[in-house]
């Protein structure tokens, strides 16, 4: 499925949350969870450093609300629009509670190269692409126009450490 002008404006708000939770000395990722109607249902950012918990990933919060607060027909069409590629926890959780497609703006392959390039020490979990994990999720990303601000903010964060 192509990026529509629809897409592009639920991804910047997801840029817009990483940048909310890089100011916040998080990690900078956001996510957005939008309704088959394309209503924003629930939005959230990194909060691994500020609650010292390594699971704090939006991505994973987003699940979670979605199973307290949506019906297994309406997770099902629901789109996730997120900074960066889900990691494998993330990935896996999004499969287990049935919701539907991804669009992304940056892969976790770019993500893991700006952040070695910046001479960061590899992540704890192999940045593995999203079909990897969940091969029945419907995954639209990279989106090139918005990749340099995700590249920007990736960047600042390794180089703050």
């Amino acid at each position: 499925m192509a990026i529509s002008d629809d897409d592009l404006i639920h991804l910047r708000r997801a840029v817009a949350l990483a940048r909310e939770a890089a100011e916040s000395g998080d990690g900078p990722f956001g996510s957005v969870l939008v309704d088959a109607g394309g209503v924003e249902r629930f939005a959230d950012r990194n909060r691994e450093q500020s609650t010292g918990d390594a699971t704090r990933h939006p991505e994973l919060e987003i699940a979670r609300w979605a199973v307290a607060n949506l019906t297994p027909d309406e997770r099902a069409a629901a789109t996730v629009y997120t900074s960066g590629e889900h990691c494998a926890m993330c990935s896996a959780a999004h499969a287990w509670v049935g919701l539907g497609r991804i669009a992304y703006v940056a892969s976790a392959e770019q993500i893991a190269g700006w952040r070695q390039s910046e001479g960061s020490a590899p992540s704890a979990v192999a940045p593995l692409p999203i079909t990897t994990i969940a091969p029945g999720l419907t995954v639209d990303g990279p989106v090139d126009e918005l990749v340099p601000d995700v590249r920007a903010l990736i960047v600042r964060a390794v180089r703050q450490g």
